[in-house]
């Protein structure tokens, strides 16, 4: 029964989108018309974005946080899949945002993903529940039978037109391989038929002749290629401003371009800017002077330098966007990140850093909208002016002596890592009243007592001492 009715959400929701296309047409061109890529009134992207955000937010339907965030992703990685295949596949773009605000990439903007994400939660959270009720009512028999008439309606019609859309692409692509060969003394009665020919692709069915209404792209798919190239041109001369062009390997500088050098480097140059960072938030915001690190030895927080290399990577290529999306970006991966570290803390060591469950809009307690939006402000500060004047200072690093000090410090880092992780988890065992076992763990004992550890982790505690269960949810304590 849940097979059926997950194929009747297909359907429906096919259905429902293929009235918004038209709705959508009549508000655009003041005519009702078939957007669709079917002939049949379906639009099973729209089915099959119901379904797959149903199966994967379902369980979320308590948490509107949570429920509304993963259907904007979920969705939005959808629409933006479909996209790129049908452009690979078949040729054009079913949609193009390139053009409109605040757009990333060519197949999604940043309003469109949030009317998904709040489309997606009204959906799961209430549509489909009322739409198992009525589901509910239909004999068994009867629905097998219907949906699945419909679905194959759908199935073979997707096939004809994709087989249609296949064999006009080859035309137009042996059309223009001969316009090509032309010369410029050719006379004007062989280009008349060449165009006369080139448009008959369009007209001379029903099916052709609709798809090209629907998708005007589908004309222009033989120049996309020459389109990719200038793109691709346009973003290399963007790049001069952040990587300068040589000639030869021997010429370029330490650490050049995007390497793991480089990333090596901007991790620690992050890692100590978020000490520096907590330091002046704890005396200003506080009103305190506290230590706050991320290992044993060195003002390094992880976290921050974690940060910056995702922000590097992510948008290293992309620093031309505007600084609304920017920003935006920056915001969802410092969000992210500081939430699967807290994860991960929390599963491998049983402890837990930062705990944010009293503050507004938190998720499980490991993030929240405030520090969401001061990733996003730091994101945009590193990608503008940080990360520039950091690569640059990389750079002009001497090679020889770069390579000693890049060896001495990884050496260093992977050291300080190993000790802080051990440090960390003997400091555990002794608040649960493990003694030491070995030599290494009475140095521990001895060198990083509990009075060491409180003050350079003022913050971190035990999950049981905070309530925080493996699940970020808070329980309650009894009182002493």
């Amino acid at each position: 029964m849940f097979i059926i009715n997950l194929l009747w959400y297909f359907v429906i929701f096919s259905f429902l989108g293929w009235i918004i296309n038209g709705l959508r047409g009549l508000l655009e061109e003041k005519r009702f018309s078939n957007k669709g890529f079917l002939t049949s009134p379906f639009c099973p992207s729209y089915g099959l974005g119901a379904v797959v955000c149903f199966l994967l937010m379902r369980s979320f339907c308590n948490n509107f946080f949570i429920l509304f965030l993963g259907s904007t992703v979920v969705l939005s990685a959808l629409v933006v899949i479909i996209g790129y295949l049908t452009q690979k596949l078949l040729g054009f773009k079913p949609w193009d945002f390139s053009d409109m605000k605040l757009s990333i990439g060519d197949y999604i903007t940043l309003p469109f993903a949030l009317i998904l994400g709040l489309t997606g939660t009204i959906l799961v959270a209430a549509v489909i529940p009322i739409l198992n009720s009525v589901l509910e009512l239909i004999p068994f028999y009867v629905s097998l039978i219907i949906v699945l008439s419909l679905c194959l309606l759908i199935i073979v019609d997707y096939i004809f037109s994709i087989v249609t859309t296949i064999r006009l692409q080859q035309k137009i692509k042996k059309l223009n391989d001969l316009s090509n060969v032309l010369g410029d003394s050719v006379d004007q009665s062989k280009i008349d038929e060449l165009e006369k020919n080139y448009n008959r692709l369009f007209t001379e069915s029903l099916l052709r002749k609709r798809l090209f209404s629907a998708f005007p792209e589908l004309k222009n798919t033989a120049y996309l290629k020459q389109i990719t190239v200038k793109l691709n041109e346009i973003k290399k001369e963007n790049m001069k401003e952040y990587t300068q062009v040589y000639t030869t390997k021997s010429e370029e500088p330490f650490a050049f371009g995007f390497c793991f050098t480089k990333l090596f480097y901007l991790f620690i140059f992050g890692s100590i800017l978020g000490t520096l960072f907590e330091t002046v938030w704890a005396l200003l915001v506080e009103g305190h002077f506290e230590i706050r690190v991320g290992m044993v030895y060195g003002p390094f927080i992880p976290v921050y330098g974690g940060g910056a290399c995702f922000l590097t990577a992510v948008l290293y290529k992309l620093y031309k966007l505007s600084d609304t999306l920017i920003f935006v970006i920056s915001a969802i991966i410092g969000a992210g990140f500081e939430y699967i570290c807290s994860w991960c803390q929390e599963m491998i060591f049983g402890t837990v850093s930062w705990d944010y469950s009293n503050t507004p809009f938190n998720l499980d307690g490991r993030t929240n909208l405030m520090f969401a939006l001061i990733w996003g402000f730091l994101g945009l500060v590193w990608v503008r002016y940080l990360y520039p004047f950091a690569s640059k200072l990389i750079e002009k690093v001497p090679k020889r002596i770069g390579s000693v000090i890049t060896t001495f410090l990884i050496i260093f880092m992977i050291f300080n890592a190993v000790m802080s992780v051990s440090a960390t988890y003997r400091w555990t065992q002794r608040q649960n009243g493990v003694p030491a076992s070995n030599g290494f763990e009475v140095y521990l004992d001895r060198r990083f007592d509990d009075s060491r550890m409180n003050l350079l982790f003022p913050h971190m505690e035990a999950v049981e001492d905070t309530g925080v269960t493996s699940k970020g949810v808070i329980s309650a304590k009894p009182n002493d």
